[in-house]
């Protein structure tokens, strides 16, 4: 199976990865900035080291497909929460808006990622 194209899917997987970054540790941070720095540092880190041979250009840890949705999935979950927990109402439904698109159009993408049990 070849890897479908998924250039809207992926910017809006990116979108939603930068409101992550950037509402998680807004909503961390008045409780912790050990916490909030952190947080990012996953966010960031996890899907940076570990990726889908396949899915990015550069693998530096090779993990199955599984693996690679579930770091999606973290980060769309991450900014919702974060967004609803640290925004006003008015900022936060766009965002899961957003996530909400990321995961309609990720699905070509994870069927593929399913077929990589390779990792």
């Amino acid at each position: 199976m070849e890897r479908p194209d998924d250039r809207g899917a992926s910017a809006l997987r990116f979108a939603t990865e930068l409101v992550a970054w950037v509402a998680t540790p807004w909503a961390l941070a008045p409780h912790s900035w050990a916490l909030a720095i952190l947080a990012v540092a996953i966010l960031i880190g996890l899907p940076t080291v570990f990726s889908t041979p396949g899915d990015k250009a550069q693998v530096i840890v090779p993990v199955p497909g599984a693996v690679t949705i579930l770091l999606v999935l973290l980060q769309l979950v991450a900014a919702v929460v974060a967004a609803w927990w640290a925004w006003p109402v008015w900022a936060a439904v766009p965002v899961s808006v957003l996530a909400a698109a990321t995961l309609v159009t990720e699905q070509p993408r994870w069927r593929w990622l399913l077929t990589r049990v390779d990792g």
